[in-house]
């Protein structure tokens, strides 16, 4: 069929034109550098790839406590100030070495807060190089927010970042940021404030009432931004057994967080932290930072919480981005750099899509930029050995870093590509992860998965034309219309994987050959 009459991907920032990476406003951003020097931790980001949906080409943290004790002496730690300049001047070595250029650096909480945060700041830039950007509380919550909209392009809801010496809150509604405000309920100010728990307590419902009465009702989603949070939803897969150990779009609802919360104060934390694969750093932090999240679910009443793994460092990038190429889908963006990087034949995905399109006429918008996904990522991992690539492509599909999919997204792609490869997906390693989509779901991605095998075998060149599938799904019959150009190409193999496709939809299967052929 001609791909130009599916409305899904008519004037969509086309996932199977021309990608907007190829353009010199993009390929500008293929390499940059960012360093966030926070209250807890310095980190370097060095994200490279396609430019809507970069990856991560390098990335290291230091846990520095800069902010540690600043409650008490008003100034940056002194142990941490040494381990953050050893850290920057290293940080500025490597990105000279990866050709990042100039890094951009931003300062938070601690250093804008310490009565040394000035001087500090002016003896990084002496001794490293690195100009910080010392940001306001305000600034920072604005960052974040960018940071979630960059893998979230349209969202709505609160972003809650927390920080060491800090909490930020900041809307989005519709692709854009809002309202925003700061708060001083970080952990580590929180675990120095005297008065213990009772004080920690008032101080945290107090603040939050107060940026309820500011910010209004945030009944969408809670975004939640921060190596604590992050921290708390490792603790929640542990208690639940979650199968899938990504974080990013991990989902809580305010009744787990509640039960975690009682989870926490119940069991040792050494033996939380060793269960759930969290560093002592951040387990000692866990306590005071479920404290504030409890609140903040109590006081916005959120309809769902979604763990976010981009941030203010991920902002930092968005802010970089042209309008153009923030307006694009940072999955489809993200696929179509993999084709292009390593597919057999760039370009073949397109031809997969409308080829196998009519299968899927009533799928939703949502599922049919997952269908793209899957097109565009069908033949990326050809170099896997074949006694693995079945699982390989699973493995991918559901790990990797991908922004814009849910978890249960993340599953349907994996099994659409490991039937790809496999007709069967019993007895596999990742069988665990199935019970994350419904069953309806699963024998979709198998027909999927099954509908790419087959077209694969009518591989010819980037503009073949290989007729067309039809599918009647009241009569249960489905037919394929062969091209002249493909009729050669339907040989034992591909017919074999036309039946399995027809058997799958429980299809009566009917081919048509041109005239003569």
């Amino acid at each position: 069929m001609d791909g130009t009459s599916d409305p899904a991907h008519q004037d969509d920032g086309g996932p199977f034109g021309r990608p907007l990476f190829d353009k010199p406003s993009a390929r500008a951003l293929s390499r940059v550098g960012v360093v966030d020097v926070g209250s807890n931790s310095v980190r370097l980001v060095v994200f490279d790839g396609a430019a809507r949906s970069p990856a991560y080409f390098y990335n290291e943290k230091i846990m520095c406590g800069l902010g540690a004790g600043m409650s008490d002496s008003g100034r940056l730690n002194p142990q941490g100030r040494e381990r953050a300049l050893a850290a920057l001047r290293r940080f500025r070595l490597l990105g000279d070495g990866m050709g990042t250029g100039a890094l951009s650096a931003v300062a938070t909480a601690a250093v804008r807060d310490a009565e040394d945060g000035a001087e500090f700041r002016d003896q990084v830039e002496r001794e490293t190089g690195i100009r910080l950007w010392v940001i306001d509380g305000r600034e920072e919550a604005r960052l974040s927010a960018q940071g979630v909209l960059l893998g979230w392009p349209g969202s709505y809801g609160l972003v809650c970042d927390i920080g060491g010496s800090s909490m930020e809150l900041a809307e989005i509604n519709g692709g854009t940021v809002g309202e925003r405000m700061s708060s001083s309920l970080g952990p580590l100010k929180l675990r120095d404030l005297k008065g213990g728990k009772k004080a920690r307590k008032a101080l945290i419902h107090d603040t939050l009432a107060r940026m309820r009465k500011e910010l209004g009702e945030q009944k969408n989603r809670l975004f939640l931004v921060g190596g604590s949070w992050r921290a708390i939803a490792k603790i929640d897969m542990a208690r639940r057994g979650y199968p899938l150990q990504v974080l990013h779009e991990y989902r809580m609802t305010p009744k787990a967080v509640r039960e975690t919360a009682k989870y926490i104060e119940k069991n040792d934390l050494e033996e939380l932290r060793s269960r759930a694969g969290v560093s002592s750093a951040r387990a000692e932090l866990v306590p005071y930072a479920i404290e504030v999240l409890r609140e903040v679910v109590r006081t916005f009443k959120p309809r769902d919480i979604a763990v976010s793994s981009y941030g203010i460092r991920e902002g930092l990038l968005y802010e970089q981005m042209p309008q153009q190429l923030r307006d694009r889908d940072p999955l489809i963006e993200a696929c179509r750099f993999a084709e292009s990087k390593d597919a057999r034949l760039p370009g073949f995905g397109r031809v997969v899509y409308d080829f196998i399109e009519p299968l899927f006429r009533s799928a939703r918008p949502d599922r049919r930029r997952i269908i793209k996904a899957a097109c565009l990522l069908h033949d990326v991992s050809w170099r896997s050995h074949p006694d693995y690539r079945a699982e390989d492509c699973f493995d991918n599909a559901t790990r990797a870093n991908l922004g814009g999919l849910k978890h249960s997204e993340r599953v349907y792609l994996g099994l659409a590509l490991l039937h790809r490869y496999s007709n069967r997906r019993e007895g596999s390693r990742f069988e665990d992860l199935y019970e994350l989509i419904s069953e309806k779901d699963a024998h979709e991605a198998e027909v999927l998965g099954k509908a790419m095998r087959f077209a694969a075998m009518l591989w010819l060149r980037e503009d073949a034309r290989l007729g067309k599938m039809q599918w009647y799904p009241k009569k249960k019959r489905l037919e394929l219309k062969l091209s002249s150009d493909a009729t050669p190409l339907f040989g034992e193999v591909a017919e074999a994987r036309f039946r399995s496709l027809a058997d799958s939809l429980q299809a009566e299967p009917v081919i048509v050959t041109p005239p003569g052929a």
